[in-house]
């Protein structure tokens, strides 16, 4: 629609553009004076093969006519077949058609013309009053048409936006989640900032919106002391005007910005910022409100999960040792990599523990991600450390742990793959609970993983004898959890096989086959990743 004016008696639009197509000179020109008396600016076409010409020019141009007055006669084609042609675009069809003719007209001929999509049918000669009044009737109509179709398309970008803050799976997603959301409903460049009771801040912005002024990186901690400030000032209020020369970052123009505020009941906060915006109906103003709501409402789990998470990798982190002891003739590395700050917190833990029989290293992983899952890793880590103590051996260890975890935790179960190995002989017993066997590989022959295998930790079934083999010098080992290969759609055993290949080209040092591996398979992963590496020192001759 163009620009309007009002009419002081009606309060309704009066400018706007006017196609009159009629093939009668002296018709075009006193429907023109009538209307242009009126305040609208009229296009006169003397046919509809004109009219339909101008049409496409307009649509060109993104300058369409806001009603066309079509007189029913016309040489080329009738008034009504104009219409259809008209309707059946979707690029026109919003444009509202009134039919007039000077012949009487009666219920078939007004019947016809409403048939085509017209909005009304006029019979002329007319009061100049009733040709207005018409006027003003049938672009009223199209006015609301066309606000009810931009609320529902509005209406429908924000219930989308609602499905995308809340399959969020963190703070910063959400966040860039949020003003994407906004920007579609604005048709503006937004920002967001989710802001918790501390001092931490995440913030998100629109495609291109540092471009157009709001914050950009290295802004945030200075919006985000502003937005506490008015939030201090505004009390319950949900919204503000700031201009734009208080706003931080690239934002240097004239125009104001607006803050959309929502509060959690637990003190976090989200703020949606945007240009200001013209809303003349009041439609927009309040769904940006609901997006911030939603927002708000999205970000309280995703905070709690990450404090969760925070307290878990804590934990995890706390109990896993940052450096294995030194063993005589025996070569020991590890990594230790947590998921993705999008993955949920998993139970993966690893260690090393000298005892007079030998070496115990051991890995393995607690099913589930949570923090009862880190809990049980610890616990698990624990029992491993007291038990060895008494007795080394990986089979009696093994069940003790499983009598443990049947006892304390009976609904939880975890995979362990455990090893005891005598850096002098070279001799190596291993029980496996569930979990990918140790992978050998020869500083002479081909990798193979061990023929050790065994029922979860948990369970309480029956286990079968300890697997036994020997390290010659040189030789490595290598123990994994299933986060450095695990690829959702792809067969374990074909994991397995590939890592047994990147493996088998690696460098020999343990530090250099971990670093290897980790390159190769490691990167954004979902799950936790833990790998240990021993290799006998190749000065150690086994003993006979």
């Amino acid at each position: 629609m163009s620009a309007t004016a009002l009419d002081p008696r009606t309060g309704e639009s009066t400018s706007s553009t006017v196609l009159v197509v009629d093939d009668t000179a002296a018709n075009r020109f006193a429907l023109s004076a009538v209307l242009s008396r009126a305040g609208h600016l009229v296009v006169p076409v003397a046919s509809a093969g004109e009219a339909l010409l101008e049409l496409d020019v307009r649509l060109r141009a993104g300058c369409l006519p806001d009603l066309a007055l079509v007189d029913v006669g016309l040489p080329d084609l009738s008034g009504f077949e104009l219409c259809r042609r008209v309707k059946a675009l979707p690029s026109l069809a919003g444009i509202p058609v009134v039919h007039f003719s000077a012949r009487p007209s009666g219920p078939v001929d007004r019947c016809q013309g409403l048939d085509a999509g017209g909005e009304a049918y006029l019979t002329v000669p007319a009061e100049p009053e009733e040709i207005r009044a018409v006027v003003r009737a049938a672009l009223r109509g199209a006015r609301e048409l066309t606000d009810a179709q931009a609320q529902f398309t509005r209406l429908t970008l924000l219930s989308e936006a609602v499905v995308e803050v809340q399959g969020a799976r963190c703070l910063a997603e959400l966040a860039d989640a949020a003003a994407d959301a906004a920007a579609r409903l604005t048709g503006r460049p937004a920002a967001v900032f989710v802001l918790g009771d501390d001092s931490e801040v995440h913030a998100g912005l629109s495609r291109h919106a540092e471009r157009t002024g709001l914050p950009g990186a290295g802004d945030e901690e200075r919006a985000a002391a502003l937005i506490r400030r008015v939030l201090c000032a505004r009390g319950s209020s949900r919204s503000a005007v700031l201009p734009g020369a208080l706003w931080p970052g690239m934002y240097v123009g004239p125009g104001d910005v607006r803050l959309v505020l929502a509060r959690s009941r637990d003190g976090l906060s989200v703020c949606l910022v945007t240009p200001v915006h013209s809303d003349p109906n009041g439609r927009i103003g309040p769904l940006v409100t609901q997006l911030a709501r939603a927002t708000v409402l999205a970000a309280e789990p995703l905070l709690r999960y990450e404090q969760e998470r925070h307290v878990a990798l804590t934990l995890q982190r706390s109990f896993l040792p940052a450096q294995l002891p030194r063993i005589p003739g025996l070569q020991v590395a590890f990594r230790y990599e947590p998921a993705s700050q999008q993955a949920e917190i998993g139970g993966d833990f690893y260690a090393a523990l000298p005892t007079p029989a030998g070496v115990i290293a051991g890995i393995g992983d607690v099913v589930g991600h949570s923090l009862d899952a880190a809990t049980v890793m610890v616990e698990i880590r624990h029992a491993l450390r007291a038990y060895s103590i008494e007795d080394p051996r990986p089979g009696p260890l093994v069940d003790r742990i499983d009598r443990m975890l049947q006892h304390y935790h009976p609904d939880t179960t975890a995979t362990l793959c455990l090893i005891l190995v005598d850096p002098e002989s070279g001799r190596v017993q291993v029980a496996n609970a569930g979990h990918i066997p140790p992978l050998v590989l020869p500083a002479h022959g081909a990798p193979h993983y061990a023929a050790a295998a065994g029922p979860l930790l948990g369970l309480g079934l029956p286990r079968p004898a300890p697997t036994e083999l020997t390290l010659a010098p040189g030789d490595r080992l290598l123990m994994v959890t299933d986060g450095l290969i695990e690829t959702r759609g792809t067969d374990l055993a074909v994991s397995m096989e590939q890592l047994r290949g990147a493996a088998a080209v690696a460098p020999a040092g343990p530090d250099a086959l971990c670093d290897t591996l980790m390159s190769c398979f490691g990167q954004d992963r979902a799950d936790d990743i833990a790998l240990l590496a021993l290799r006998v020192s190749p000065g150690v001759s086994p003993a006979t």
